[in-house]
């Protein structure tokens, strides 16, 4: 299916669809096909890259923040953001056994296997969330700055997943099948 949003040529766009695109070519090294279709709304693309780079310089590492992404992709069954996020794991150096446990919500770390649990019940739940799940990050270690920031990543993701899913677009990263397809 082709998708449902008119991809932004930056030859004929407007100056503020052709600022943002720049941004994007110089933050990822080329344009990937969800910022082509997002920048029909260059207001979504500055807000996705300042909450972004925000969350890039909090408390949780690069590594778990990819998990998370990964998780919150096979959750809502986004191949789009599955296939990036993976493609970004491998690119930070997380070796494929952590990726496969990710995209199977768990970690040999216990308190990272916690905390992807509670990124996941979050997505199911719908933010109702439990006091066990909260005892079971606090038993495990994670903070009160890391539960929030999986909270944020979380929301973070959770806006590129239904972006793709709407806009139907097309997998431009060496495309992975989900690990529990509908």
């Amino acid at each position: 299916m082709p998708p449902r949003f008119k991809p932004i040529d930056p030859t004929v766009s407007s100056q503020e669809q052709k600022n943002v695109l720049k941004e994007i070519e110089k933050k990822f090294g080329k344009v990937p096909n969800i910022f082509s279709l997002m920048a029909n709304s260059p207001a979504s693309v500055k807000g996705y890259l300042a909450f972004n780079d925000a969350l890039a310089s909090g408390v949780l590492s690069p590594e778990i923040r990819e998990r998370i992404a990964i998780v919150v992709a096979e959750t809502h069954l986004c191949e789009y953001c599955l296939s990036a996020h993976v493609a970004i794991a491998r690119q930070i150096g997380l070796d494929e056994d952590e990726i496969t446990k990710a995209r199977q919500i768990q970690s040999e770390d216990p308190k990272i296997d916690v905390m992807l649990g509670f990124a996941r019940n979050l997505v199911l739940r719908k933010a109702d969330m439990p006091e066990s799940d909260f005892a079971d990050l606090r038993e495990a270690g994670v903070t009160e700055s890391e539960i929030t920031e999986i909270i944020a990543n979380v929301a973070l993701n959770v806006f590129t997943n239904y972006f793709n899913h709407v806009a139907k677009t097309e997998v431009d990263f060496p495309k992975v099948k989900l690990a529990f397809p509908a």
